[in-house]
């Protein structure tokens, strides 16, 4: 029978040979080592640059902010306006569009009308055509007279 240091010993191997088993069986490739050589330096150097723009937003916040609240009662309106400026004339473009695009829907449905409506509509532009005619003529009568 095993001694009972020794079976602690077995279990004691066993969880660290079930992680040897997960890691790779030979080390980083030189390409490997190179890359990360080579862009820990470049990391830290950008890491260096982003907390100084930090720190200089954090600055120039610092100092703009008492100046920023003495123009405020220009400033908003100004904005304001420039934004309800730049608002009406997109809304003004989308309206146009939109109305465009209504009037191209109506033309090709008109024009794709067959049959018995074509004839109506046929009809109907035969009548404004006479009405306008027939106001057309009892208006030079009524000018000649």
């Amino acid at each position: 029978m095993a001694d009972p240091r020794q079976q602690q010993q077995q279990q004691q191997i066993q969880p660290t040979e079930a992680m040897k088993s997960l890691l790779p069986q030979k080390g980083p490739s030189k390409s490997q080592v190179l890359a990360v050589v080579t862009l820990f330096p470049v990391g830290g150097a950008l890491l260096c640059l982003a907390g100084l723009t930090l720190t200089g937003t954090l600055i120039g916040l610092a100092v703009a902010t008492p100046l920023l609240l003495l123009f405020s009662p220009v400033l908003v309106p100004a904005v304001l306006t420039i934004a309800l400026a730049v608002t009406g004339f997109l809304t003004s473009g989308a309206f146009g569009i939109t109305a465009l695009s209504s009037l191209s829907w109506i033309i090709n449905y008109l024009r794709s009308i067959r049959g018995p409506g074509r004839e109506q509509l046929e009809h109907a532009k035969r009548r404004v055509q006479d009405t306008a005619g027939t106001m057309g003529q009892r208006t030079r009568e009524t000018g000649h007279t």
